[in-house]
């Protein structure tokens, strides 16, 4: 219930923040905290103040310029307090995370009167593991990478000084062991070691638990009245159930900034994969470790009768697959004559996911088997832990401790293939799963990967989130796709019962920005004219302008249009992957501030989460409509099924998809009320074709300046 007391905290804060920050109000912010405070004060509570009615979830589409942040965090807070809950701010990157709680939540804090406690969740593997750092500096340590479904990788003298220099940095308290301060960039060879997940971490029972920086970081969240964390961490935290790393849902309002993502995202949690010849080097290498293990903890290991039933059982499941690798060899023969592609091996997709049915009952008899597997691996790993809590089995902590690690990590290996090989065994519903393999380089040679994936994140997040939350608010300047929440509803499973509104952007659209196709020869069906086009083009429109972003849907088409400039305009063009993305947008301002024009050539991840304001970005260029690539394996499949229902894909799928990519490229542009610029799409379809007044019309209010060809 929203009682007055809560709607004058809410705005006294609002006042309070505009006087000191000297700023005047904004029509759509002050929509925005309204639409909120309305949406959780209509929620009613049973005896345990937990949700029991249709109200609490609402998405908002706020525009560019709108003060999110601000709007949800004043909303929200008063809200949470005044019921004992707990708010989880997520975003879609780390990057975002960082900026939310370093930058604007001390801002709110220090303007808007409101006193509260915030801290930053991240996942276990941003932070080093310092059990595994000892083991890794000490030559006596067990290989974890024994486990692994590739072939281990030695530690080089580089990684070592790397891993020794880390180790000097904890001990001085010169680091605190998060991967983001770590001052140099780390790559996920030299990182991934030195990270444990939760069937490897002993938690409070290690012996390191007293300078852990995950233990630490996940204390302080219980002391706090706002999370912030990301759209990977929220996801993983539900599908163990929710409340093991973040709030319990029941006692918590989250607010998902960045929401377009978060279909996207709980999809991936829910997708499996594994590898054919990978799972049967993993095989051989769990039956050598397990007999290593053994002539280590020779005494330990009869109190585990388990472990002495694993190797049969391994050798076993190796059968199996034996008889499962020529069939995925006869299924995906064809694919061979297809290599050549360095961005994109070619894949094979069972149609309406149908497997056939010997590959079905292997996959049976395998989810059985692999199920057995898991079954004794767990049994095994409570002994140990039970072991890590009485410490009476004459080992040292240590020791018991690289037991349990490379156990859990043993675990975690089987359970990923187990769901893998259960999802190819269960019977087809009414929305099929989409199951493919593709074939994939790993080291050096060539390995068969089998994937599966749910059609759509609805069902997961019906489930996992919005049956069990307190509330939920999904913001973002794109939740509509072709002005409707359509798309939202369809692949977030958003209830019929969510409220939904569109906050306009504060900017002067009309008059400080303009939307250009210029008069066009080539098609984009034909990809040398185009490019052609697009290259000889390119000098005239960057005139005049000392930053410009020129977007391209395929990396093919950025390097080709690059190698056709002349060389002297090439000079001005950074590209991506040239640079690490910071690395480049750093390069880029310091050329503008130079006074020389600098081009930024990116493909989609520099079409949205780029802040240039002002002169770094006055101009951007699409190279095309941003339609997503064919052959997308759950796209296709997605397809499939809405045409077996006598659906139409490309209006329900390509289309929305299309307009809210192209609206977030425009959303490159105008990123402050003083910014002035254009947007130019060089791809005539958008007015030769019947669905481009649908994408205009999406568009925001820029001038239009539209050249027939």
């Amino acid at each position: 219930m929203l009682t007055q007391e809560i709607k004058q905290e809410i705005q006294h804060a609002y006042s309070q923040l505009l006087q000191n920050k000297g700023l005047k109000p904004r029509y759509g912010q002050k929509q925005m905290i309204a639409d909120i405070a309305r949406c959780l004060g209509a929620i009613e509570t049973d005896a345990e103040d937990h949700r029991c009615n249709e109200k609490g979830i609402c998405a908002i589409e706020a525009g560019t310029g709108t003060g999110k942040t601000v709007a949800y965090t004043l909303a929200a807070l008063p809200v949470a307090r005044a019921h004992g809950k707990k708010v989880v701010i997520s975003t879609a990157t780390v990057a975002l995370q960082e900026q939310i709680i370093y930058r604007d939540l001390p801002d709110i804090q220090r303007h808007s009167g409101l006193h509260f406690r915030f801290a930053l969740a991240k996942g276990r593997g941003r932070y080093l593991c310092l059990s595994k750092l000892d083991q890794h500096l000490n030559s006596h340590a067990m290989q974890d990478a024994l486990f692994a479904m590739d072939e281990p990788a030695s530690v080089g003298e580089s990684q070592q000084q790397l891993y020794e220099k880390m180790a000097k940095a904890m001990l001085t308290s010169a680091w605190d062991g998060d991967k983001d301060s770590w001052p140099d960039e780390l790559s996920d060879d030299d990182w991934q070691p030195l990270t444990a997940d939760r069937n490897q971490c002993a938690g409070r029972r290690c012996q390191h638990v007293a300078q852990c920086s995950f233990i630490k970081a996940r204390d302080n969240l219980s002391a706090v009245d706002c999370v912030v964390a990301n759209h990977d961490l929220v996801m993983a935290d539900l599908a163990l159930g929710g409340g093991a790393i973040l709030p319990a849902p029941a006692d918590t309002i989250y607010i998902f900034d960045e929401a377009h993502h978060l279909p996207d995202i709980a999809l991936r949690h829910f997708t499996g994969q594994l590898r054919l010849h990978g799972s049967l080097h993993w095989l051989d290498q769990s039956i050598r470790t397990l007999q290593e293990v053994g002539r280590n903890f020779p005494s330990f290991i009869k109190l585990l009768d388990k472990l002495d039933s694993l190797p049969g059982l391994l050798l076993e499941i190796k059968q199996f697959y034996g008889q499962v690798k020529p069939l995925v060899e006869q299924l995906t023969e064809p694919l061979l004559g297809k290599l050549g592609d360095a961005y994109q091996l070619p894949h094979y997709r069972f149609e309406q996911g149908q497997i056939p049915p010997l590959l079905q009952e292997l996959a049976k008899q395998l989810s059985q088997r692999l199920q057995a597997l898991v079954d004794e691996i767990s049994a095994a790993h409570e002994l140990i832990s039970a072991a890590l809590d009485s410490n009476d089995t004459g080992y040292t902590l240590g020791q018991l401790e690289q037991l349990y690690a490379a156990i859990g990590l043993m675990l975690n290996a089987a359970d990923r293939q187990w769901r893998v090989w259960q999802a190819y065994a269960r019977e087809l519903g009414e929305l099929p799963d989409s199951r493919w393999i593709q074939l994939v380089e790993s080291s050096g040679l060539l390995d068969f990967e089998l994937s599966t994936s749910p059609l759509l994140a609805a069902e997961t997040l019906r489930r996992y989130l919005w049956n069990s939350c307190y509330a939920a608010v999904l913001t973002s300047a794109t939740l509509t796709a072709l002005g409707e929440f359509h798309r939202l509803r369809m692949h977030a499973g958003l209830p019929a019962y969510a409220d939904t509104s569109v906050v306009p952007s504060p900017f002067d659209y009309l008059n400080h920005a303009r939307f250009v196709v210029p008069k066009l020869v080539s098609d984009p069906s034909d990809h040398y004219s185009h490019s052609e086009e697009i290259a000889r083009l390119l000098p005239q429109l960057a005139q005049g302008h000392k930053g410009v972003l020129v977007l391209f849907a395929s990396r093919r088409q950025m390097n080709d249009v690059y190698e056709m400039l002349d060389e002297n305009f090439q000079l001005k063009v950074l590209r991506q992957n040239q640079l690490s993305k910071q690395k480049l947008i750093e390069e880029h301002i310091q050329q503008v501030d130079a006074g020389d024009l600098s081009v930024i050539f990116g493909l989609a991840s520099f079409a949205e989460g780029i802040d240039l304001p002002g002169d770094y970005c006055s101009h951007v260029i699409i190279a095309k409509l941003p339609f997503a690539v064919p052959d997308d394996p759950v796209d296709a499949s997605l397809a499939e099924w809405l045409e077996s229902q006598g659906r139409n894909p490309f209006y329900e799928i390509s289309l929305p998809d299309t307009s809210q990519k192209l609206i977030q490229a425009c959303g490159r542009l105008i990123r402050s009320e003083q910014d002035r610029g254009q947007v130019t799409l060089l791809d005539k379809r958008i007015l030769s074709k019947s669905y481009g007044k649908s994408l205009l019309n999406a568009l925001p209010p820029f001038e239009k300046v539209l050249e027939s060809s």
